[in-house]
């Protein structure tokens, strides 16, 4: 009876696998038996006679004349053994590879894998055996930078195109007037410098930072030996001054400016908001239009070129009391930086009240924004006449509601002095129809709905 548990006991995963096997396909025992007499989860033992369904030639058992089976099983054992001594896979790879039987740790993870053993839990640096510890990078320190000849690789090269762009503005001058913080080690400039590589690199950030801490080009682009560690950029922002960022978008125009670049007439202008998870209740709730809810967070205002499309303002030092006076401080901004006022603004119904549209109107800035759809203005429209309403045919657009129905008409406000023209806009894709309020009174419906329609 001894020597018949050596065959219905299996002692490793081939074997277990084999039996497993046999029991369901020879001796035909239900599935839940075999799994309960062979250790499997019914899902486990479903997928092994799956994989066995799509790979019948499978091989159960070693070819002696084979070379290197023997080797392999041996190897085998040897990582079962260093495993229970608590090893890890680097440091059985490390092991292996001074006994002349190198495997990679992915090898060496996907032996005890089958094995059946479990990952380790994370070890402290004091408790990893020597040389297995990750290689430590130098202190970022601008001071010790070298600018010998010499080849490396990298895959950042392409942050170099914008070095003469930076040069011909002045990057460390902009950052040197704005109060920046920065250390004899890490210049301001340099800090800034290594954000800004990150950002143009594309989706990496600073949470990414600690996967390219060797990469000697990208220290190069920030002017430093290495880059700065995850712990300083994520910090970093925080050590920064409230003050400083006015400072920074009113020297940054006017470099940018000084380059020749030329601003288009009109500006799309919205609010975004910055989720908070913190437990400061002192930051208010705002709505967050991706997660259609309000919740604690930053808000921000933004105003971008709407022909050039870039970012030509932010505040993000905003409070409710004072969200609706932003689109004035953005009009007496771009007065001082450029002598002249904003030709026309473009932005939503909640973005500001109409007062402030009638201090627009004033002031002699067009502008277009959405109205609220209120039950009763919904009503009116509806009750209109076919015949009241007309049909226009958008250029430039995709042939996906490329015609729409308009009407068009003159209203009056509480708060705004004198006529604001009303325009509806049905079969833009929404069951009701679109309001847009303006006080350019001449200018062509298409004309006026065009610049608005991505945000309908």
């Amino acid at each position: 009876m001894h020597l018949a548990q050596v065959f219905l006991t299996p002692q490793n995963t081939t074997h277990r696998q084999y039996e497993a096997l046999r029991a369901y396909f020879v001796e035909q025992l239900p599935g839940p038996e075999v799994a309960r007499r062979f250790g499997y989860t019914p899902g486990s033992l479903q997928q092994l006679v799956h994989q066995f369904r799509h790979q019948p030639e499978r091989s159960f058992f070693i070819d002696p004349t084979r070379p290197g089976v023997k080797a392999d099983e041996v190897v085998r054992k040897q990582i079962v053994r260093l495993r229970k001594q608590n090893l890890s896979v680097y440091d059985i790879s490390e092991a292996l590879k001074k006994e002349g039987s190198a495997r990679t740790p992915v090898a060496v993870a996907q032996v005890l894998r089958q094995e059946g053993f479990a990952k380790l839990p994370r070890r402290g640096d004091d408790e990893r055996l020597p040389g297995t510890k990750p290689t430590a990078a130098d202190p970022a320190d601008a001071r010790t930078l070298s600018l010998e000849p010499r080849t490396v690789r990298t895959k950042f090269g392409g942050l170099f195109l914008f070095l003469p762009a930076l040069a011909e503005l002045g990057f460390n001058r902009v950052i040197g007037h704005c109060g920046l913080p920065g250390t004899q080690m890490v210049p301001a400039a340099h800090a800034m410098r290594s954000l800004l590589a990150l950002k143009l690199f594309g989706t990496q950030r600073h949470t990414h930072i600690m996967s390219a801490v060797l990469d000697e080009e990208l220290a190069l682009f920030a002017g430093l030996n290495v880059i700065p560690k995850r712990s300083f950029l994520t910090e970093y922002s925080c050590r920064i001054d409230p003050a400083c960022y006015p400072k920074l978008m009113r020297h940054w125009f006017d470099a940018i400016s000084g380059l020749g670049l030329t601003h288009g007439r009109s500006f799309d202008l919205d609010f975004h908001t910055i989720p908070f998870h913190g437990e400061d209740a002192l930051v208010e709730k705002h709505y967050v239009s991706k997660r259609s809810r309000r919740q604690k967070g930053i808000l921000v205002f933004l105003a971008q070129d709407g022909e050039q499309r870039f970012f030509c303002y932010a505040n993000a030092d905003l409070r409710k009391d004072q969200q609706n006076d932003e689109i004035m401080a953005f009009v007496q901004f771009w007065k001082r930086r450029t002598g002249e006022l904003p030709e026309e603004l473009i932005f939503d119904s909640k973005l500001t009240t109409y007062t402030n549209l009638n201090r627009l109107n004033q002031k002699g800035v067009q502008f277009i924004t959405l109205r609220r759809r209120s039950p009763q203005l919904l009503q009116e429209l509806l009750a209109r006449p076919r015949s009241a309403w007309r049909r226009i045919e958008l250029e430039g657009v995709s042939r996906q509601y490329k015609t729409h129905r308009i009407l068009d008409a003159t209203v009056t406000l509480d708060h705004y002095d004198g006529p604001l023209r009303q325009i509806a806009v049905t079969e833009l894709g929404h069951e009701e129809p679109t309001l847009l309020l303006t006080n350019q009174l001449r200018r062509s419906a298409p004309k006026l709905i065009e610049p608005t329609r991505e945000g309908c």
